[in-house]
């Protein structure tokens, strides 16, 4: 008998992963829109990453001492590209994703790495949480959000 509750235990906790939820249509839709961003950032296409964002958007970039709005929020990417760089790389590692009526928020780690006249930079990670909308018509944008580096853990 004492066998069998940790088996029991085991076997649970092994199937449990099997019967969760599958992610929501509006979660897949946030994850693609995440994958567009930083597909922007890469083929640098400000016009397309323009569209990411709501015309009242307010974030706090880690790049920047003080809260932004839309019109300040590519600095990051043209302040790379002044310098001749360009993303080589980037790696989404998704986290937490929370849809609540027409709001909703993505949490993720990137890891990235630029690119320039002198070759592959170094690779950096950072956390990033976005606030998205659901407009009239049925579109997501980000209407806020913030990143921060991660520490020497990763986290």
């Amino acid at each position: 008998m004492s066998r069998i509750v940790p088996c029991t235990l085991i076997l649970v906790s092994l199937t449990a992963p099997l019967f969760a939820a599958p992610p929501s249509a509006d979660t897949m839709k946030l994850w693609a829109l995440e994958k567009d961003y930083w597909e922007y950032v890469k083929a640098d296409n400000l016009q397309k990453y323009l569209t990411l964002w709501h015309a009242d958007f307010l974030g706090w970039p880690y790049i920047s001492p003080d809260p932004l709005r839309k019109d300040h929020i590519t600095d990051w990417i043209t302040a790379h590209t002044s310098k001749g760089e360009s993303l080589k790389s980037y790696d989404l590692e998704p986290l937490i994703t929370q849809v609540t009526g027409d709001v909703a928020t993505t949490t993720y780690r990137v890891r990235l790495v630029w690119s320039g006249p002198a070759g592959a930079g170094q690779p950096a990670t950072i956390r990033v949480i976005h606030t998205w909308v659901r407009n009239p018509g049925g579109t997501w944008q980000i209407i806020s959000g913030m990143s921060a580096p991660t520490n020497a853990e990763g986290h």
